[in-house]
């Protein structure tokens, strides 16, 4: 009976450790090994052209770059696995990267996972939503102007393989 009683704590123990693994940021060099190119529908070049890629230059521009309140929504993955102010990683989480919006991809960014959406899912993709836009869209921002989440998704679509 002991036995029993100590083989099911252990695997209580291991089970606990596994899930509650945090996933980890990966940075935008992650993403664009996979997510660049014409046969990969441009989704890194188009991510560049948008404003969420050039978030964090617009705090350099206002001198806002080290406000908490700022970096929660013009970095990726602020008070988390991801951007942190000085640190020497840190440029390679700056602006509104894939992460921001797709979750932390250091479980789903193999190949072998990203292939099969149930598996990326269940390895931290996030399929972003209106819910998840308006963390950062909303009349928190001292720039808000509204926000319109059916319009806005039209200006950053880059599914490229529903294409």
């Amino acid at each position: 009976m002991k036995k029993t009683l100590l083989f099911v704590f252990c695997v209580l123990v291991a089970y606990s450790f596994v899930s509650s693994a945090t996933y980890t940021y990966v940075g935008i060099n992650g993403c664009k090994m996979c997510h660049k190119g014409a046969s990969k529908g441009e989704v890194f070049e188009k991510w560049e052209k948008t404003p969420h890629a050039k978030a964090f230059e617009t705090l350099k521009a206002k001198k806002e770059e080290k406000n908490p309140k700022c970096l929660e929504c013009h970095v990726t993955g602020f008070g988390s696995t991801g951007y942190k102010v000085g640190d020497a990683n840190a440029a390679k989480f700056e602006g509104v990267q894939c992460e921001a919006c797709h979750g932390p991809g250091s479980a789903y960014k193999s190949l072998s996972i990203m292939k099969d959406k149930k598996q990326s899912m269940a390895n931290g993709l996030i399929e972003p939503n209106e819910a998840l836009c308006k963390k950062c869209h909303n009349p928190k921002s001292p720039t808000f102007k509204g926000f319109k989440f059916a319009e806005a998704v039209k200006k950053i679509d880059h599914n490229y393989r529903k294409k």
